[in-house]
């Protein structure tokens, strides 16, 4: 049940019965919203119906408002409906309403929220995507977070969602890797290699790798020429990377349906033509390149600069600052023709909604993949990016030293092995992702509200505690969600009773504004609100005896609390679900 999507179809038809329009046209109802108002003392739902459409109309918004309210009032689950400042209109609820949101929530359990506002359609989300050439350090970390909770936020809401991993195994910086790995190699021979020289990747993490290459090729690749040696333990570092990668973001719990190779778009090993080859044949195909000149770069010019003709893309056709180009001079590619290849290979397997989420380093590429995308796929296919800030890391307010294993930077595993999965997880999206995050190794291990994962989590586990607690207290009273479903919703009578069924009614319009967003973010702060109600209202009973969920002389009273507190109960364990964390029964 989507209270909000529900009134907002009831006002709709209204305003439809009212017959506003003399002429017969039918008038434009798309912008009309129903949401809470800004201030809970002014009703439970406030429409802006009149006031757009108040100009269409030529017509006064307040007395607009007046004619809808009078039409809305003869909705029986409507008990008034007010017109306030320029035009809006307040409307209060029965109780039936409220009683049937509660209803629902015990009917749908872990559903409750879930909805097909996604219609199925396709959307590929990639993320994390780093480079194979060592672990997964902390500035992956958010980006690994932010993606997997967003796919599964969409999925959520009615989405065919794929997670897909790109793999950058092309370029100069796995020919470093395969070098280091070699260095390492020879170490494991026990040949003397030194100290690491400069531009080589310095981690302990390649030793084992070193000695991986050792025990499976002793000392045969000591005897060959460096092309050979280098495309043999080339492939096998990467593979190496890889499942340190896929190890260290199980730490997550991320997981990817697809890993998808860059030198896959390379190969011309089936039938003499890479997919970059065939991406390029088909643009030339639709004009969407061209052979030219790119104007220098902005600022001082660079010595080695020439002015050569090379093949370019057609970008600022479509948004972008500038032409690409796709091929070199020399006739070599670009890595941006392998971006273009890759979103092409997205689209012709399906997708209309490409995902990228990216480090805040890559703002640059946010126009040229919004470009490519529109060109590719004319117009069919939509790009968003979504881009990461920096995290900073500290210890009770003191900056967190680098990480020996790693060689300059913090490793992710280093993170999550001191402090958990799940306080990572929840704080790396409890800031909008494009703001900058402190990440305070002791705050988010205390035990206390203070603690935003903690006090949610405590939330739930609360409420199984009170379920324990009523399962002791009641003997052989049937608790399950179907008795709790039949209790008397109308002994439900207090404001922070009814104020936490109003803050259940608000998860599916969370869910469907977050989905559409695509802001995961707004999930942990759903959550910490509703966790922060319940814990205000079991606070007041600590003063106010009557308002405890319990209470063993007033039965019929105690099953319509506890199904209040089972409902809360499914709904912070689907949001804490979406978000990868953890719903504990009990706080240790």
């Amino acid at each position: 049940m989507n209270l909000f999507a529900d009134f907002s179809a009831r006002v709709r038809n209204a305003v439809e019965g009212l017959k506003l329009n003399g002429d017969g046209a039918a008038l434009d109802l798309s912008r009309i919203v129903v949401e809470p108002p800004r201030d809970p003392a002014h009703g439970d739902l406030a429409t802006n119906a009149a006031m757009v459409l108040a100009k269409p109309l030529k017509t006064n918004p307040r007395e607009l408002a007046g004619r809808i309210c009078e039409a809305l009032l003869q909705d029986e689950d409507i008990v008034s409906a007010d017109v306030a400042g320029p035009g809006f209109i307040n409307l209060r609820l029965s109780d039936a309403v409220w009683h049937g949101v509660l209803g629902s929530v015990l009917d749908e359990a872990g559903n409750f929220g879930r909805s097909d506002f996604g219609a199925g359609k396709k959307v590929n989300v990639e993320y994390v995507s780093a480079n194979p050439t060592g672990p997964m350090h902390v500035g992956h970390c958010r980006g690994a977070v932010v993606g997997d909770a967003l796919a599964n936020l969409l999925a959520f809401a009615g989405y065919d969602v794929t997670r897909e991993y790109y793999i950058n195994d092309a370029g100069v910086q796995i020919d470093v890797l395969a070098r280091s790995a070699f260095l390492r190699y020879r170490e494991a021979l026990g040949q003397d290699i030194g100290k690491i020289p400069e531009g080589l990747y310095p981690g302990d993490y390649l030793v084992p790798v070193g000695k991986e290459l050792a025990e499976k090729y002793g000392d045969t690749l000591l005897a060959m020429e460096e092309g050979e040696w280098l495309a043999i333990v080339r492939d096998f570092s990467i593979e190496a990377m890889m499942e340190l990668i896929r190890e260290d973001l199980a730490l997550l719990n991320v997981h990817h349906e697809e890993f998808f190779s860059e030198r896959s778009l390379h190969d011309r090993s089936n039938g003499g033509k890479s997919e970059i080859d065939e991406m390029l044949a088909d643009l030339r195909t639709r004009n969407l390149v061209y052979e030219g000149t790119l104007p220098p770069p902005k600022g001082q010019l660079p010595e080695d600069w020439e002015d050569r003709e090379q093949t370019l893309f057609r970008a600022t056709d479509y948004g972008d600052d500038i032409d690409r180009p796709l091929k070199k001079s020399d006739g070599s590619y670009t890595y941006f023709a392998a971006d273009v290849a890759y979103f092409r290979s997205k689209y012709l397997r399906g997708y209309k909604e490409m995902i990228y989420i990216l480090g805040a380093d890559h703002g640059g590429y946010v126009k040229r993949l919004e470009a490519v995308g529109r060109a590719v796929s004319g117009g069919e296919a939509e790009v968003i990016v979504r881009l990461c800030q920096l995290v900073k890391l500290f210890r009770a307010g003191e900056p967190v030293r680098m990480s020996k294993r790693s060689g300059d930077f913090i490793t992710l595993r280093d993170v999550v092995e001191e402090v958990g999965r799940d306080p990572v997880r929840f704080m790396m999206l409890y800031r909008k992702n494009d703001a900058p995050l402190d990440f305070d190794f002791q705050k988010v291990t205390d035990q206390s509200k203070d603690n935003p994962v903690f006090y949610v989590q405590y939330g739930h586990a609360r409420c199984c505690s009170v379920m324990r607690q009523a399962r002791e207290e009641m003997g052989d009273a049937d608790l399950s969600p179907a008795a709790l479903r039949a209790a008397d919703f109308s002994e439900l009578s207090d404001s922070g009773e009814r104020e936490l069924i109003a803050r259940l009614a608000v998860w599916p319009r969370v869910v469907e504004a977050a989905a559409e967003a695509h802001e995961p973010h707004r999930i942990a702060f759903y959550l910490h609100d509703l966790a922060s109600a319940l814990h205000s209202h079991w606070n007041r009973g600590k003063d106010m005896p009557q308002l405890r969920f319990i209470n063993s002389k007033e039965p019929q009273t105690t099953m319509a609390r506890l199904a209040l507190v089972q409902a809360i109960s499914f709904v912070l364990a689907s949001g804490l679900d979406i978000l990868g964390v953890d719903a504990p029964e009990e706080m240790r």
